[in-house]
């Protein structure tokens, strides 16, 4: 069965200390209590580089390996559904009110790995909304502050993110180490080809479509296994699609145990967006 435990990357007292931290229910259930009372606090990042590679996958083996929470269904054609990791640098990362104290902030690299829902709590989505299944990061302060303040982030600490961009296109290098985070390596390179691959045509009919279908989403769920609910978050990314750039993947240039085990197989359809603000505007739980 699934889970998105959080696991230390490395050992010895901090690791520990964080791990009961996160795990520790009567922290979560005040602050749920409390912060449930209160306006939620406007999260903001300038993002960069955000790499997008998806893959058609088999919904029977995603249902199988328990990544669908009760009460949600995905979109899906053919009995294939659509997985996507997108990966991007932040530049400062923190509460929109801080302003221009927000420099102040970090920039940690992040990977979020995620579905595409059709219908959750009994109707169709309401808005274009992920549900997510990982979340990677490689600043302790940002994996920990997501689990202790957020239910919808539930992120996991990488032993090492590479995340960059080079002449001939992006390296994503992401290890886990003996912690929870899951591995992926991707080598992307520059093309010029806006082609789509047969695997995706049941669910666009172009290249420029499949790149806002993929890109514009409003709303992120996720399970809390803690409390057996759904974490609903609104987000605002306002992607402009005509500033996607194509990139190729070759099937060997591209890898993570994760990936095999859900079938995400063969070269993905990818390509980046060079930059754009992100808004956090809400979560609660549903």
């Amino acid at each position: 069965m699934f889970t998105n435990e959080f696991v230390s990357p490395s050992p010895g007292f901090r690791a520990a200390a964080a791990e009961r931290l996160i795990g520790c229910r009567a922290l979560l259930r005040a602050r749920r209590a409390v912060f449930g009372r209160l306006p939620f606090m406007t999260l903001a990042s300038d993002v960069a580089d955000i790499v997008y590679c998806t893959w058609a996958v088999d919904l029977a083996r995603i249902q199988a390996a328990g990544l669908v929470p009760p009460g949600v269904e995905l979109v899906q054609r053919d009995g294939k559904t659509l997985f996507t990791i997108l990966t991007y640098a932040h530049r400062h990362f923190g509460p929109a009110m801080a302003g221009p104290l927000r420099r102040l902030f970090g920039s940690p690299l992040q990977s979020n790995w995620r579905f595409y829902v059709d219908r959750f709590g009994g109707a169709s989505a309401p808005e274009p909304t992920v549900l997510f299944v990982k979340n990677v990061v490689d600043q302790a302060i940002y994996a920990i502050g997501s689990r202790v303040f957020s239910d919808a982030l539930p992120s996991h600490l990488s032993q090492h993110f590479e995340h960059r961009s080079h002449a001939q296109g992006y390296r994503t290098v992401i290890t886990g180490g003996h912690g929870s985070a899951p591995e992926f390596r991707c080598e992307a390179r520059r093309t010029t080809a806006r082609a789509l691959a047969p695997q995706f045509g049941g669910f666009f009919d172009s290249w420029d479509e499949a790149v806002a279908g993929i890109c514009l989403q409003d709303a992120a769920l996720s399970h809390v296994e803690n409390c057996g609910r759904l974490a609903h978050a609104r987000i605002d990314l306002p992607i402009d699609p005509h500033s996607a750039q194509p990139l190729e993947v070759a099937p060997t240039a591209v890898s993570g145990a994760f990936l095999d085990g859900i079938g995400a197989t063969g070269a993905p359809l990818c390509f980046v967006i060079p930059a754009a603000p992100f808004r956090v505007i809400s979560e609660r739980l549903i």
